[in-house]
């Protein structure tokens, strides 16, 4: 007979249960220990007894077990020891839960309410009735009430649902506390047992009926054993039943005829629909093709109008408006009829004259006209659109558009439509309208001015060019402004004595001349800044004639400014630094372009140039003045001095010597270090190793100066640069820090004490003022550039050399 062990021990567990009245205190002393560990050991001695005891074929509970602590029975309770023992889980019922095994029953303390059912609130609805005196129809009123029973205190409160113009008081009826029971009950409260769906409740003369409990109040009831019955209906109210019926059947006397469109306006603000349209009026006289944008307002159902102008088009504003932004009736018939868009229509019951008599609104709206206006749904792809009078026809929209109308109307085809002149090749030529023809200029004011008088007639300052002002406008140090050196052009000598220096302002296309008086150091102003026109135009024509640009401005030629004829010949070094950066906008100073031009006219006669240029001595330099004698001859009116001065400043050499070499540099660097009391070179040498992880032996010489700098070495900054000057260098400029630490290591070829001097003075970069550069040419440089060499061999070269046109001379 197979029978499991739990099964027998359970039922051991129910025998002893009918005997438990003859020793229940013993029982429930002893009860959860002897069952607890009887559970234990039939669940470790658990298995089937068709198999045999060995390992593996029984249970162990202790798999994953990780705790095997005993639980304590004694422990300190704020620093003094006493028995404590922790309840069981709820295993074996209710009294596992409620009593420890090591206290008696009667023994045990047990929680307060106010913690056992600390935040449990029963909760009922229900309603009571309330006489009402003259009032038809209606002889009591029905008030729903939530009342609430707190388990911790056995208190009461009774709120109110809030009921909309009720006539009533409505909120908190009964504040919370303990309400007695009705006499001759009164010396005792109510409990939980008082409390039930059906029952009635007396709390200061109101009858309170229970019709219905929360989810939390029928499950405490039923734990506790006490059966809760199903909810009950609560009559309806008389007094609300007959105010019903006589708010739907009332009407207002003066009905409210506003439409509230304040809701769409909230729901639909900023949002709006963009239509791509076109409007063709070319068969009225002077009518054009108009392309158009159509702005549907979802905020208030407008329509906005705007005649768009795309690149290559009619000359007409792209801000202009074909229609502004309002409400487009479908059918216009003619001009509206005052006040026909109001809501209200007035009627003069009494009296013909305005002053006399008496108006009433019109209910009927009998001499109201009915508008329709276009709507979102009015709108389509191909659809046509009377804007009073002109037909706008839809040929696309864009995706916002197009996904509007996918969401709420669910349309799924936009496919666009081509327009007229997209259609036709003979359409294509649009008429284009004549240019607004101005009167010719009368010689007071500008240009500017006299256009903007004749175009309107409110006194309106001319638009400049605010965005090359922007480009153009002095930035920091660099003021954009070209100088040039210049000598009048006259018959009386003293003229062409004289000095001048004109300024050009590429902002506003400008020029200025300032004089330099003989004897003196201040300039006078000879013409003030102004636009000039170029010569051989007429001035008074109703077009603005050409004036000076950057690009007719260069060393050697001839400028025409208020009858006075002046020649360039020079330009400061920031002119010319500009205009060789720039050189894309300055052809006389792109070295390529320049270079192209020589080797085009040098080519026949390359082997004679060569034998009358190269140098006889060891110095590899010509002069300026023998260059430019040579090459002048040969390339004839097209070569410029400007071009000249760029081959010069290019090909530049300078055959002066440093005034302190690398060995006075070193002497000047020791001395210093030796006045200072320097001798840290071992660290310095383990701060530059830090820096180069990769063991290269080279560093950047900003990096070296920041090291140099950051380990406080005792020199002053002039003298640092001069140290950076003369340390080697690899072929990228990088400095050779070995190289730095023999230079300033005084065991390596020692060297005598120099006499102290100013190092800030004597070291300064403008202490020696440098030759103009293009003095001294490179011939081997420039002949390397010239790149004629393959003519001595008679054997041709093949180069892809783009000429650009000749540039525009004055």
């Amino acid at each position: 007979m197979e029978i499991c062990l739990l099964d027998n021990v359970l039922l051991i567990y129910h025998n002893v249960l009918l005997e438990r009245d003859r020793c229940s205190t013993l029982f429930i002393s002893f009860k959860s220990v002897f069952f607890y560990n009887i559970i234990q050991f039939s669940i470790k001695m658990a298995r089937n007894p068709n198999l045999p005891l060995l390992p593996g074929l029984t249970f162990d509970p202790n798999i994953g077990r990780t705790d095997f602590r005993i639980d304590p029975k004694f422990g300190f309770t704020a620093g003094i020891p006493c028995m404590v023992e922790k309840v069981k889980p709820n295993m074996l019922g209710v009294l596992s839960d409620r009593y420890p095994s090591v206290y008696a029953r009667g023994e045990v303390i047990e929680l307060p309410a106010w913690i056992a059912f600390d935040k449990q609130i029963l909760t009922f609805d229900g309603f009571f009735q309330q006489s009402l005196e003259e009032v038809r129809n209606a002889p009591y009123a029905v008030r729903n009430v939530r009342v609430f029973f707190h388990l911790e205190d056995g208190t009461l409160q009774i709120i109110e649902k809030p009921q909309t113009n009720s006539g009533f008081l409505q909120g908190t009826l009964l504040s919370r506390q303990r309400v007695r029971l009705p006499a001759p009950m009164d010396d005792n409260f109510y409990d939980i047992l008082d409390f039930n769906i059906g029952r009635e409740i007396e709390v200061f003369g109101k009858f309170i009926k229970l019709t219905n409990c929360d989810k939390f109040t029928r499950n405490f009831l039923n734990r506790q054993g006490i059966s809760v019955p199903d909810p009950i209906n609560t009559p309806a109210d008389p007094f609300l039943v007959d105010r019903a019926k006589t708010a739907a059947t009332s009407l207002a006397r003066k009905p409210n005829k506003t439409v509230d469109t304040f809701g769409q306006f909230l729901k639909n603000d900023r949002k709006l629909l963009r239509f791509y349209a076109y409007w063709d009026d070319r068969e009225s006289e002077f009518g054009v093709f108009h392309d158009l944008e159509v702005f549907y307002y979802l905020a208030d159902d407008t329509i906005e109008i705007k005649d768009v102008v795309s690149r290559g088009a009619l000359k007409r504003s792209t801000g202009t408006l074909l229609m502004r932004r309002c409400k487009l009736p479908k059918r216009f018939t003619g001009l509206p009829n005052p006040g026909y868009n109001q809501a209200n229509i007035v009627l003069n019951v009494l009296g013909g004259s305005v002053g006399t008599g008496r108006y009433v609104n019109d209910p009927l709206d009998a001499g109201k006209e009915h508008v329709e206006y276009y709507k979102d749904k009015d709108l389509s792809i191909g659809g046509i659109l009377n804007v009073f009078g002109r037909n706008v026809v839809l040929v696309d929209a864009d995706e916002n558009t197009k996904k509007y109308y996918r969401d709420t109307y669910g349309v799924t085809s936009f496919v666009p439509i081509n327009k007229p002149f997209e259609q036709s090749a003979e359409n294509k030529k649009l008429i284009r309208v004549k240019d607004r023809e101005l009167p010719p200029w009368n010689g007071f004011g500008s240009y500017e001015d006299s256009a903007q008088n004749c175009v309107t007639v409110e006194m309106v300052a001319p638009l400049k060019d605010f965005k090359k002002f922007l480009k153009y406008d002095r930035k920091g140090m660099d003021s954009q402004i070209l100088r040039f050196a210049a000598r009048m052009i006259s018959r009386d000598q003293h003229n062409c004595d004289r000095k001048f220096i004109i300024l050009y302002f590429q902002s506003d296309d400008t020029l200025q001349v300032t004089e330099i008086p003989f004897g003196k150091l201040t300039a006078v102003t000879f013409f003030a800044r102004a636009p000039v026109f170029l010569p051989g135009q007429d001035p008074y024509t109703s077009e603005k004639p050409l004036v000076y640009t950057p690009q007719h401005l260069f060393i050697g030629a001839q400028v025409v400014i208020n009858s006075f004829y002046f020649v360039l010949i020079a330009a400061d070094e920031y002119a010319l630094r500009y205009m060789e950066i720039n050189c894309k906008n300055f052809p006389k100073s792109d070295i390529d372009l320049i270079m192209n031009k020589l080797r085009d006219k040098l080519k026949p006669i390359y082997k004679d140039f060569v034998s009358d240029m190269i140098p006889s001595d060891d110095t590899k330099a010509i002069t300026y003045e023998q260059l430019r004698n040579k090459l002048c001859p040969i390339m004839g009116m097209d070569f410029t001095e400007q071009e000249m001065v760029t081959i010069a400043r290019r090909f530049s050499l300078s055959c002066q010597k440093e005034r302190l070499n690398k060995d006075a540099i070193r002497a000047i660097t020791l001395t210093t270090l030796k006045r200072e009391l320097w001798d840290d070179l071992a660290r310095l040498r383990e701060y530059f190793i830090l820096r180069d992880p990769g063991r290269t032996g080279l560093l950047s010489r900003s990096t070296v100066y920041t090291l140099l700098r950051g380990c406080r070495f005792p020199v002053d900054i002039q003298l640092l640069e001069k140290i950076l000057d003369v340390i080697d260098k690899d072929k990228n400029g990088n400095i050779i820090y070995q190289a730095l630490f023999n230079f300033l290591d005084r065991n390596l070829c020692p060297m005598t004490d120099t006499i102290p001097l100013n190092v800030k003075s004597e070291l300064w970069w403008a202490s020696v003022r440098e030759p103009p550069a293009g003095d001294l040419i490179d011939w081997c440089e420039f002949n390397k550039q010239l790149d004629l060499e393959y003519v001595f061999t008679d054997k041709p070269k093949f180069t892809n050399l783009v000429v650009p046109d000749d540039p525009i001379h004055i």
